[in-house]
């Protein structure tokens, strides 16, 4: 009688990869590498070289310092998915379901209204008014583009309504085929977009979470707490 084979395990599971798109702001990011990149030349050179309560002193303020610095810069994120929204600010992680959503504001800065009347600014979405004055340049030379190739001129004739077109095809911007917006404002029409048709998703219910980012509060206290101790000690 021969023994049965062994049978080989079952493959495990998988997770579902996650599908959330990410928002970061790239210019935070770029000044926040700069930024510590900065301290933390000057805090070491302060912590090799300095003498007396210096080099304690410069730790202290790089363990207030680089948690604040990362907190504002890298930390700030908005992940998007079909059923929530994720906001993760300098000092706090915002989990908003689709349903819980009231409004997406633009003004100064981006912000998510949920039906109890919270309102949390979206961090990694920042309002760049630089940005709507370029964009909305581009949509007043788009629409003047868009006119002479529909043949809007031909009434002043017909060579110069092809010299138009001819201006068109040799012009360095391209038709636009919808409005120019700025970046975050793309952003936002997005995440409306979304919130129309998700909302009322049974899979987009639940409640708003709000947990505090203590990694990054209690090294930031932590140091402001040495820093003042080696201040009043001095």
């Amino acid at each position: 009688m021969t023994s049965p084979e062994p049978q080989p395990p079952a493959p495990q599971p998988q997770e579902p990869e996650s599908k959330d798109r990410v928002h970061r702001s790239a210019p935070a990011i770029a000044g926040g590498v700069l930024l510590l990149a900065l301290t933390g030349w000057l805090g070491i050179d302060a912590i090799v070289s300095g003498e007396g309560r210096t080099p304690w002193l410069a730790l202290a303020v790089l363990l207030l310092v680089v948690p604040l610095v990362t907190a504002f810069t890298l930390r700030p994120a908005v992940y998007v998915g079909d059923d929530r929204l994720r906001i993760r600010n300098p000092f706090r992680l915002v989990v908003v379901p689709w349903a819980q959503v009231a409004s997406l504001r633009s003004s100064y800065s981006n912000e998510v209204l949920t039906q109890s009347g919270a309102k949390y600014q979206l961090w990694a979405v920042p309002v760049s008014l630089r940005a709507r004055k370029k964009a909305a340049r581009r949509e007043m030379r788009a629409t003047a583009q868009a006119r002479r190739a529909t043949g809007r001129d031909e009434g002043r004739g017909g060579a110069l309504g092809t010299r138009a077109g001819l201006d068109v095809g040799l012009s360095r911007e391209p038709v636009s085929d919808g409005p120019v917006r700025a970046e975050t404002d793309r952003i936002m029409d997005e995440l409306r977009g979304l919130h129309e048709a998700r909302h009322e998703a049974e899979s987009a219910r639940g409640e708003v979470t709000v947990r505090w980012a203590y990694e990054v509060l209690a090294p930031a206290v932590a140091g402001a707490v040495l820093v003042l101790i080696l201040v009043l000690m001095g």
